[in-house]
């Protein structure tokens, strides 16, 4: 008998199909069917980091921006290191209107790694 994950009936396998398609879908600019493939994901396997960052960017894509917001925010505490979720965050900040906030995320992606556009974002390049 395949190993599930709780009551759901999903196996590993599922899961790992689920977040590929998820990917694709985003790629194919289809953010809310990637989200509703990893909302499953994520029940089954909340403490996974990739699934809640590319749950965040469709959020992003989908223009959902305080699910976005909340998603990168939960990236960031299990990874304060990860300079694509703080230029991200920034991304989202900017669109909701709130440059300080943007300004300090732009920064520090670009402190954590010197990504031109990251650099640029953060008013410290051409």
């Amino acid at each position: 008998m395949p190993e599930t994950s709780g009551s759901t009936g999903r196996t590993p396998e599922t899961d790992v199909i689920d977040f590929r398609a998820a990917e694709q879908l985003l790629a194919a600019r289809d953010p809310r069917g990637a989200v509703k493939l990893l909302d499953s994901v994520i029940a089954a396997h909340p403490e996974n980091t990739a699934a809640r960052l590319l749950r965040a960017r469709a959020f992003f894509a989908a223009a959902q921006l305080r699910p976005a917001e909340l998603e990168f925010t939960v990236v960031l505490e299990r990874e304060p290191d990860n300079a694509y979720a703080h230029f991200a965050l920034g991304r989202t900040y900017e669109r909701q209107n709130r440059p300080d906030q943007a300004r300090r995320h732009f920064r520090l992606a670009a402190a954590l790694d010197p990504n031109p556009q990251y650099l640029r974002r953060a008013g410290f390049g051409g």
